[in-house]
């Protein structure tokens, strides 16, 4: 039964997430707002210029076969437009449907005739489930539920996990009294292990998953069980429980990412702290931290963007768990990179290049596709293999180390990584072919007077190893200019464009040597005659 529930959950619940539950869940258990404007301007909206035939003149009947389309998170903001929809939309059938697909267990009928009990049942096994299920990586449940071992929670929380079959906690020291009332267990069903006591005692010690099948047994289905606990907690005060849901809500990207990387078992953990930081700049100073107290964990999320991307919860639609699954596999594709990287013959610097630029065409291809679902280890590494490929003929193209990292900024090389159309890789081509050829030029014998002649920071323009960083294209100055020709020709391989240059830069001499011979004039005029 558990495990039915984690997986409706992980199905259902990932648009709730992602949505804002905590603003959705207070509309869940409270009336709607009786501000009388916004009554009637939502009334208005819902019904302007329809002729008396808008939504709110549609019979209960009608509206409820609508509803029923629905999922929690539309309804709950349909519900909180005015009065008349609140009330449909609380409808006690709508909310035991969802209870079902969410959770995997029907409600009683005697459940479903009363509203607010349909949808206070469903807030409260929400919040409950999405606690429980990741207790692995939340500090605060596990003081609540471990604080009295050997024996159990004290009261409020041994109700809730009377719904769970499996429970991370040892064996439980509990008086008959309390297994008679917290699981509705009778007396008769555990009678053998009384008997089998050598003293009177009324402290019995029980497996929580014994009790689990004991109350099954009793109650006669999963749904009975739940339904005798929601009985037990309607007079409850749930404020701890929202409040410690609010809390994982608010964090629950931040604790599951930092379980994840440093809870892992020993050999496990060397191997994912190696593969985290493999050829990737780091600060040796808080990579030092690792694990630690004080360990900057959000500046461990920022080295990758898929990690800075789940940190931020914007994988698999905002669900936590999905999400750390995808970036699970993403490592475990880095890993096998890795393996097959330093198994050629390459030296060090193309190794990292080919492991950098490979990782991020993963991740330009995939990342669309990573918010919105799970991304399993075999759709990363078939996506990496291509990619690695593409890496590797654009390396070719560049021939040389100093030529490829010159490359990486253009639009056509990340266009080639995503794509692989052999166009965008003539592009490079002729990049490559239109900076050599303004290389040569500046290089002829006969322009030897230019280069004696220019600026440092206008000949370095000309060479062939610079890079024109976007920057440098904006502004009034002789390089800036200049920097603007030469980046239009590179990338539109328009003569008008190389001849622009050339004639700038015999201006710029020019002028050079005009203000160089007015300079040496006029030293020579005032200079005091030989004795």
């Amino acid at each position: 039964m558990a495990k039915v529930g984690r997986v409706g959950m992980a199905d259902r619940d990932t648009a709730w997430e992602s949505e804002g539950l905590l603003e959705q869940f207070s509309r869940l258990s409270t009336a709607p707002e009786e501000d009388g404007e916004r009554t009637e301007e939502s009334s208005s909206l819902l019904n302007a210029d329809c002729g008396g035939v808008g939504l709110l003149y549609l019979s209960d009947e009608v509206l409820l076969g609508i509803l029923e389309l629905l999922d929690p998170v539309s309804l709950l903001r349909l519900g909180s437009t005015c009065s008349a929809l609140f009330r449909v939309c609380s409808c006690g059938s709508l909310w035991v449907r969802h209870f079902q697909d969410s959770f995997g267990v029907g409600l009683p009928n005697g459940t479903a005739s009363s509203t607010v009990l349909a949808k206070t049942a469903f807030r409260l096994v929400f919040m409950w489930r999405t606690l429980f299920r990741n207790i692995h990586c939340n500090h605060s449940l596990q003081e609540k539920l471990f604080a009295e071992v050997p024996f159990p929670p004290r009261v409020y929380w041994s109700q809730w996990l009377v719904l769970e079959e499996r429970v991370p906690l040892p064996s439980a020291l509990l008086l008959c009294s309390d297994v008679e009332k917290l699981w509705g267990i009778p007396r008769e069903l555990f009678r053998e292990k009384l008997e089998d006591k050598s003293e009177e005692c009324e402290t019995l010690k029980f497996e929580w998953r014994e009790l689990y099948k004991l109350a099954l047994s009793h109650h006669g289905s999963a749904a009975m069980v739940f339904q005798y606990v929601l009985t037990q907690h309607q007079d409850n005060d749930h404020s701890e429980l929202g409040s410690m849901y609010h809390q994982y809500m608010q964090c629950r990207f931040q604790w599951l990412f930092t379980y994840w990387l440093f809870r892992q078992p020993a050999p496990f953990n060397r191997q994912l702290r190696a593969i985290f930081l493999q050829w990737r700049k780091h600060s040796k100073k808080k990579v030092a931290m690792w694990g630690e107290t004080l360990c900057d964990v959000r500046y461990l999320a920022s080295l990758h963007p898929i990690t800075t991307d789940y940190w931020r919860g914007h994988l698999a639609q905002g669900d936590e768990n999905v999400g750390i699954h995808t970036v699970e596999n993403y490592f475990s594709m880095c890993k096998s990179l890795v393996a097959w990287i330093l198994g050629r013959d390459w030296g060090k610097l193309k190794r990292r290049k080919v492991y950098e630029d490979t990782l991020e065409g993963v991740y330009m291809l995939l990342k669309r596709e990573m918010q919105e679902t799970l991304v399993e280890h075999e759709r990363f590494w078939q996506v990496a293999k291509v990619q690695m490929s593409r890496v590797c003929a654009l390396e070719e193209t560049a021939a040389n180390y100093v030529n490829w990292k010159m490359i990486e900024t253009l639009p056509y090389y990340k266009l080639y990584l995503v794509s692989g159309s052999a166009v965008y890789l003539e592009h490079v081509k002729g990049f490559l072919r239109r900076k050599r050829m303004v290389h040569n030029w500046i290089f002829l014998e006969e322009n030897a007077w230019l280069r004696q002649l220019l600026p440092d920071e206008l000949y370095t323009l000309l060479e062939y190893d610079t890079k024109i960083a976007q920057d440098a294209l904006h502004g009034s100055s002789l390089t800036a200019q200049l920097s603007r020709l030469i980046w239009l020709y590179l990338h539109s391989g328009q003569q008008l464009y190389l001849e622009t240059v050339k004639s700038m830069v015999l201006q710029c001499a020019h002028a050079h040597l005009s203000y160089l011979t007015a300079n040496a004039l006029s030293q020579s005029i005032f200079e005091p005659p030989v004795a």
